[in-house]
């Protein structure tokens, strides 16, 4: 008989199959790091360019509902009337977020008078000022911000968008 115990007979096996899976996957690491281009890695993804709105058409405080980087993405474009962080446009104060909550994805409602964005579903309430920071409410992730652009003639485009739109594991355009 062996002087072996059982604890230590176990410890050993477990020993030797992590050894074993630890050196299958060696190779799979060290090419993985010499990849250069690892696409489930990239935050950063080609965006169209769309036109939104002229600046002329928007009016403080209203909101213009449009979507952005595809039909199934609503989007609100917004001048504020007061400067914003991330504001566009002569007085700093157009913006644009997507219209679903990033907590459950209800439809957001735009109050004027308080500048914030408001949940139906569990109350959250998201900043249009502070680049759409969630002030309260079950939402862990700020409102995706939209990307904007002023050309010399006025015209608002979208160009990309800042954090996850609610529903989709990435940002990926079909």
């Amino acid at each position: 008989m062996s002087n072996v115990s059982r604890r230590n007979f176990l410890r050993l096996g477990a020993c030797a199959i992590s050894g074993a899976c630890a050196v299958n996957a060696l190779p799979a690491i060290g090419r993985a790091a010499e990849s250069p281009d690892i696409t489930t890695l990239r935050t950063t993804l080609p965006y169209p360019r769309i036109k939104l709105a002229a600046i002329g058409r928007l009016k403080a405080g209203v909101e213009h509902l449009t979507a952005y980087p595809d039909p199934a993405s609503p989007v609100v474009l917004l001048k504020l009337g007061r400067p914003a962080i991330e504001g566009i446009g002569p007085d700093q104060d157009i913006v644009a977020f997507s219209r679903r909550c990033s907590h459950m994805g209800g439809a957001l409602v735009f109050r004027a008078e308080t500048g914030t964005f408001h949940c139906p579903l569990h109350y959250a309430m998201f900043d249009a000022q502070k680049d759409g920071l969630m002030v309260i409410g079950q939402a862990t992730d700020n409102l995706p911000r939209i990307e904007l652009e002023l050309d010399a003639t006025g015209d608002i485009y979208a160009v990309g968008v800042k954090g996850l739109l609610y529903g989709r594991q990435a940002n990926v355009l079909a």
